[in-house]
């Protein structure tokens, strides 16, 4: 049903990240803190550019998100910029709190933002 992506983004402040190994090319999965804005959700990799993750997304950007036992498939688009980085950052920052991102998130070079479809 429309929107029930959505609606398990709202009761949860972590989601499943699925990415696609680079090298492997098996599925690989990692719990990741999240931000939704609008019809956008900004994700930070713990460190940075150097994340597997981030890199397996910039070979592959087809994700997966899952949350509440809904998932959807999207684009992943790699932010680069070190000001639009430093923004989804700042999400970061207002969500969770800035000593737990200073805490957890030693490097923050980079971040990725994906579209969610109409219809999650």
């Amino acid at each position: 049903m429309p929107g029930n992506f959505t609606a398990a983004l709202r009761a949860t402040n972590q989601i499943d990240l699925t990415v696609t190994g680079r090298v492997s090319k098996r599925e690989i999965t990692n719990p990741v803190w999240f931000v939704q804005e609008g019809s956008k959700i900004y994700l930070v990799p713990v460190r940075g550019s150097g994340s597997d993750w981030f890199k397996n997304v910039l070979a592959r950007p087809e994700v997966r998100l899952a949350a509440g036992g809904e998932s959807i498939t999207a684009r992943a688009v790699p932010i680069t910029d070190p000001a639009h980085a430093q923004a989804a950052v700042d999400k970061f920052r207002a969500k969770y709190g800035a000593g737990q991102i200073a805490e957890y998130y030693p490097k923050t070079d980079v971040a990725v933002e994906v579209g969610l479809p109409p219809s999650a």
